[in-house]
């Protein structure tokens, strides 16, 4: 039976925070708030979830999965970083983006784009999301919930739960998301390249 956690966005309950690390730890599947409309996440190397994940959202192995990280030092980890695109990173982040970076071999093989190798990575700006991340001390495995020939993220997380509850072992209710997606850019080459237009400005990445 799915769970409804009510989680304050300005002051996430440390009981509730922990209670949500331990379903994601557990293999669970949540839907959780962030600075771009609501998302669906996992244990990073759980297959069973990820597999869930895919089957929600129709995608298909091309998919480039993002690890939602806690700081730039995170995303060291586990993207391929040199300078240049550390200037760029460390001016964006926290923020609406999601980028796209070669993947270090601490990426599991089964996010990974299969020719590209690459991995999106990203540092949301919401405090419910910067509490699990701080909790469960790795990063979240997520995609962006846009239902399945919809382009907007979902926002209303009663609705998510009547809509996709049968799935999901956990909802976090941190109130109302911005109903714009991320902004997608791609940092494998520079200059950079918008894949996707969203709620970040993307004059900062257009020569």
């Amino acid at each position: 039976m799915t769970q409804f956690f009510q989680i304050h966005p300005e002051n996430p309950q440390k009981r509730l925070i922990d209670q949500a690390v331990k379903i994601i730890r557990d293999g669970g599947v949540v839907a959780y708030p962030t600075d771009s409309g609501y998302a669906l996440g996992c244990h990073l190397g759980d297959k069973k979830a990820i597999e869930t994940i895919k089957w929600l959202r129709s995608l298909d192995d091309k998919h480039n999965f993002t690890l939602v990280c806690s700081d730039l030092s995170e995303i060291g980890t586990y993207a391929k970083v040199d300078n240049a695109v550390f200037r760029l990173l460390k001016s964006h982040t926290p923020g609406p983006y999601t980028f796209i970076l070669n993947a270090t071999s601490e990426v599991p093989r089964l996010l990974l784009h299969p020719k590209r190798r690459s991995i999106g990575v990203r540092v949301p700006d919401h405090r419910i999301t910067h509490a699990l991340l701080e909790a469960l001390g790795e990063p979240l495995m997520s995609v962006t919930l846009i239902p399945v020939d919809e382009e907007l993220p979902m926002t209303d997380p009663e609705a998510i739960r009547e809509r996709f509850g049968a799935h999901l072992d956990l909802v976090i209710d941190g109130g109302a998301c911005s109903l714009e997606p991320t902004t997608v850019v791609d940092l494998r080459d520079l200059p950079p390249t918008i894949v996707r237009e969203g709620r970040g400005d993307t004059a900062p990445f257009i020569e």
